[in-house]
């Protein structure tokens, strides 16, 4: 379970409004350069700190990631983004950025739809 104190919802939200308005994609203002989802996105505890600061662990992603998978080094790649179990991981290694983009939103829309009907299910019970 982690530690982040920020909302789960709101997180994936935050992730999902990111990617959709081209968060990932290149701009003529900066330098072309390799970038991961989730670990170059305001999600990211450790967005912008070299040093990593935050383990993984305290991060909201990992509930997502299956326990087999959490000790790896960047353990939100290895969240199972469909019925297949395709993950960041997989995906990235194609170097198709539009179809790894494609395949966290999705999940991004079934998580959060997933979760909120969780959350009303259990303020209605």
């Amino acid at each position: 379970m982690s530690q982040d104190d920020r909302d789960g919802i709101e997180v994936l939200k935050a992730e999902l409004d990111f990617i959709e308005k081209g968060g990932y994609g290149r701009s003529v203002k900066t330098p072309q350069q390799p970038t991961s989802v989730f670990q170059d996105s305001p999600s990211c505890l450790n967005l912008g700190d070299p040093e990593r600061t935050h383990p993984c662990s305290e991060c909201r992603l990992i509930d997502f990631v299956p326990p087999e998978e959490r000790t790896e080094s960047v353990p939100c790649h290895h969240i199972p983004l469909d019925s297949t179990g395709r993950t960041i991981d997989e995906l990235e290694s194609n170097q198709n950025q539009r179809e790894t983009e494609d395949a966290v939103k999705n999940w991004l829309r079934a998580t959060i739809k997933r979760l909120e009907a969780e959350k009303l299910a259990n303020t209605t019970a």
